[in-house]
């Protein structure tokens, strides 16, 4: 792996287990055994490492949440969709948990966290039209963009919700399944009589998962 790479892949470890505000530059150099001096030849700083995650943020954004064509409906393109929910929220945890803080600081990252989140509304919003057409959804064509933000609203911000109101502010796999639960729980809501089974077995699927050992540790 190239030595950018090695920066960029650090960064996100570092900031994920310290958080973003308790880490500089000088503690990826160290982590990684370079020199500062070696760090700033590839980022200028801090906020070139941060804009360089959210490439990659944005690129699994992109390949995440495309809108599903000619191919049936199942429990595994359902999942698929979720699991890619889950793993923005847990890759990319420590921009979650600090978010409002992450893109006040950074103009131009804010414009393209902007952008990228338009993208991801228009996706989303589309992959819910065509579960609504297929008969999977039963949704009033005029909720169907806020019903697509409240559950985007969830995952932005889910984090930070869970650390303001636990004195444990520990992220756990567990507690970003829970969250994942109550989007299932909205999504079954509006789900059909021929596919609210589905949605109790994609439940209970997540339900395992949220319990296991593994995921209730950090």
């Amino acid at each position: 792996m190239k030595t950018r790479d090695k920066i960029i892949y650090t960064s996100l470890e570092l900031f994920n287990e310290h958080g973003e505000r308790n880490i500089t530059t000088n503690h990826i150099a160290a982590h990684l055994g370079i020199s500062p001096g070696n760090l700033y030849y590839h980022f200028r700083n801090k906020e070139d490492i941060i804009r360089s995650i959210f490439a990659l943020y944005h690129d699994h954004l992109e390949s995440g949440f495309q809108p599903y064509e000619g191919e049936p409906i199942s429990i595994e393109l359902l999942i698929n969709y979720f699991d890619a929910m889950f793993y923005a929220m847990w890759e990319f945890r420590f921009m979650y948990a600090n978010l409002s803080d992450i893109l006040s600081r950074d103009e131009e990252l804010k414009k393209l966290y902007l952008a990228a989140q338009k993208q991801v509304l228009t996706r989303s919003s589309q992959i819910l039209i065509k579960l609504n057409q297929d008969g999977v959804l039963s949704i009033e064509q005029d909720e169907i963009i806020p019903l697509t933000e409240t559950m985007k609203m969830i995952v932005s911000f889910w984090i930070g919700y869970k650390q303001i109101h636990s004195i444990d502010t520990r992220i756990t796999k567990t507690s970003l399944y829970e969250g994942l639960l109550r989007l299932l729980m909205i999504a079954k809501a509006y789900s059909t009589p021929d596919s609210r089974a589905t949605f109790v077995r994609l439940e209970q699927h997540y339900r395992r998962l949220a319990a296991s050992p593994t995921a209730q540790s950090v």
